[in-house]
């Protein structure tokens, strides 16, 4: 039997939810681009925020059917003093009204503006990262400290929460009942009630005969009459159980070079990825864990506030964060239960012949432990550090690279660094 579920709560002056979502499915495109252009001009701390979206007309006008006065009619408009019967009146040209003092109207006469609406942070969120996901990301083991339930339906019981009620249900059990319980003693009162429109139609019918016909009639009628329209053995309960959720564990690690080299644009960039990447995986992996790596000569784990927010200058050894990074999987996320990233932003600039030292570390130790590692540049030159991971990349799939430049660059950047696979 096909059921068909209609969605009838409100979204705000008495909108349909189902009627905006169907709205924002059908001009997703528009929206989409919409939201890449409002990223590339906010700042860090307004990423996150509602925006108004702004479609043409012509894209959400729909076909009608117009109807004509027909005829050859004759009309006098108020306020006429140049023409008489007769007159042929031209259009006017440029699509101009009336004598109005605005902006010239479109060439073909319309003067519709364009259709502006706005979407909310939820729904902002969920365009901005739609068709992302962790790659490579398997089922580890259920989480021992914080399992996930969730509620299934098994069904139906015959007790229950009176909140649990099936009607429809509990219906057609009383409804199976009453023809199984009522199916003989209807056809015994049916045959009975035959029997004696004959007797009484016979005038040689005895009249003892025909009472005892009547008392088995009455009696048979009483007995169908106390069959219950709903007895409490109908009743049908919807049955929920709750069964274990399999948890991927996954940790995040976002490395981030804070030295003298990184100018204060260069850092606004990284900062700005690292906001993309932290809002992507909190939105979309309640369970996965972030760790926030900050170096310049030394690397220091650090909370979120002082990763996004501290200044702080130096030399640039590449290579501690790493080291510290795989410090922390040995000591805290072994690779057998957990799902490991990595995410570095640089500007590509190290110390010197640290960066064969940092290629040596990430193929030896980190890309044997992680699943996906991400590095990315926030300068246009290529440096030691780009050169000796193209290397590194040529040979290993689970690294990947890319440039950014300029703050519009991050979000395309993002996509391609985290877009969703078959493999995710």
């Amino acid at each position: 039997m096909l059921q068909q579920i209609v969605d009838r709560r409100l979204s705000g002056k008495n909108k349909s939810i189902g009627n905006r979502e169907r709205f924002l499915r059908r001009y997703r495109e528009q929206i989409r681009d919409a939201v890449r252009k409002a990223v590339s001009g906010r700042s860090i701390r307004d990423i996150e925020q509602s925006e108004d979206i702004t479609l043409p007309r012509h894209d959400v006008s729909e076909p009608v059917f117009g109807h004509g006065q027909g005829g050859v009619r004759e009309s006098v408009h108020p306020g006429n003093r140049e023409y008489v019967q007769g007159d042929r009146i031209s259009r006017p040209r440029g699509g101009g009204g009336g004598g109005g003092t605005g902006n010239n109207g479109s060439p073909d006469g319309s003067g519709e503006d364009d259709f502006v609406f706005r979407i909310t942070r939820e729904e902002f969120m969920q365009v901005f990262f739609d068709d992302l996901a962790l790659p490579h990301l398997v089922r580890t083991q259920l989480l021992p400290d914080a399992p996930e339930w969730r509620t299934q339906r098994t069904g139906f019981v015959s007790s229950g929460n009176p909140a649990s009620l099936h009607i429809v249900r509990s219906l057609r059990t009383a409804l199976g009942r009453r023809i199984a319980m009522g199916g003989e003693p209807h056809r015994q009162l049916r045959a009975l009630q035959e029997e004696l429109v004959h007797a009484e139609r016979s005038a040689d019918t005895p009249r003892t005969v025909l009472r005892a016909l009547q008392e088995r009639v009455e009696a048979l009628k009483r007995k169908v009459r106390r069959i219950p329209f709903l007895d409490p053995l109908d009743l049908r309960f919807r049955n929920r159980v709750r069964v274990p959720l399999p948890t991927s564990k996954a940790v995040m690690f976002c490395l981030m070079d804070v030295s003298g080299s990184m100018d204060e644009a260069r850092k606004d960039i990284a900062k700005r990825f690292f906001i993309l990447l932290y809002l992507f995986l909190m939105r979309h992996y309640e369970k996965t864990d972030v760790i926030f790596i900050r170096h310049h000569t030394q690397a220091a784990e650090v909370s979120e506030t002082e990763f996004f927010e501290a200044t702080e200058s130096g030399g640039t050894v590449v290579s501690s964060a790493l080291t510290l990074m795989h410090e922390i999987i040995e000591a805290r996320y072994p690779s057998s239960d957990w799902n490991i990233y990595g995410a570095q932003a640089s500007d590509g600039e190290n110390w010197y012949d640290d960066s064969a030292r940092c290629a040596e570390l990430l193929t030896d130790k980190l890309l044997p432990l992680v699943r996906y590692f991400a590095y990315v540049q926030v300068a246009g030159e290529e440096q030691s550090l780009w050169e000796e991971y193209a290397q590194v990349k040529e040979t290993e799939p689970k690294l990947a690279m890319s440039r950014i430049t300029n703050a519009s660059d991050i979000y395309l950047v993002f996509r391609e660094l985290f877009a969703k696979t078959g493999a995710s």
